[in-house]
């Protein structure tokens, strides 16, 4: 087996993604190793979940920065010490700098409530819901200086049901995210997934599953 990727996870809560990533690496066959947990707020839940696991932690606060360009040097400046070849938002709640991006270009991927390009930003379950979807979901993507814009790496749709709240949808969401996360860092970190021309292409990849439909037939 390859040498595995040395990943940072990046949070700003209780890092849930984080904990689906960490669970698994412990896999001796996953080709990424959690080399670290950095978070933007000292508050951080997912902070002692991490150390709990045997993963260096780091707290950068962005409220000690004047500049959006001083807070991400100094991540980059933890990063790369630490050999860092992966990033890994994880609820990070951080809109990073052109520059920052550019420097890990094709190195940093996210997970986005919803099938992008559909409801980028926020509330996305609200949203779905006021539109009547019938079907929402999860993304993993490569991240770009446009926010939730990045080549799509893989998703994972769930079927939005009668009666379902904003919180009973996202928890469906959530689930889904746990699973998809995970699958899409094994595809970055082995290098089954790269991007040509702004797509990802995925390589050795097997025949699709049935589709997802809602309401199901009879």
């Amino acid at each position: 087996m390859s040498e595995r990727k040395r990943v940072a996870i990046l949070i700003s809560g209780r890092g849930s993604n984080m904990k689906a990533l960490v669970e698994a690496s412990q896999d001796p066959a996953y080709p990424a190793e959690i080399a670290l947990v950095l978070s933007n707020r000292p508050s951080a839940t997912g902070l002692a979940y991490a150390e709990g696991a045997g993963i260096s932690t780091c707290v950068i606060d962005h409220k000690s920065h004047a500049s959006r360009e001083s807070f991400d040097a100094a991540i980059d400046a933890k990063l790369r010490p630490s050999r860092i070849e992966l990033v890994a938002l994880a609820g990070f709640m951080r809109i990073m700098t052109a520059g920052f991006v550019e420097a890990w270009r094709d190195r940093m991927i996210n997970i986005h409530p919803s099938l992008l390009p559909s409801y980028k930003g926020l509330y996305t379950h609200e949203r779905a819901l006021a539109d009547g979807v019938k079907i929402h979901g999860c993304t993993s993507h490569f991240v770009r200086h446009d926010v939730d814009a990045g080549p799509i790496i893989a998703q994972a749709a769930v079927p939005v049901l009668e009666g379902d709240t904003p919180d009973t949808l996202s928890a469906r969401v959530l689930a889904a995210e746990h699973q998809l996360y995970p699958h899409a860092l094994r595809l970055v970190a082995s290098g089954q997934a790269h991007v040509r021309d702004e797509r990802v292409i995925i390589s050795a990849q097997s025949m699709a599953a049935a589709p997802l439909i809602n309401p199901p037939l009879r």
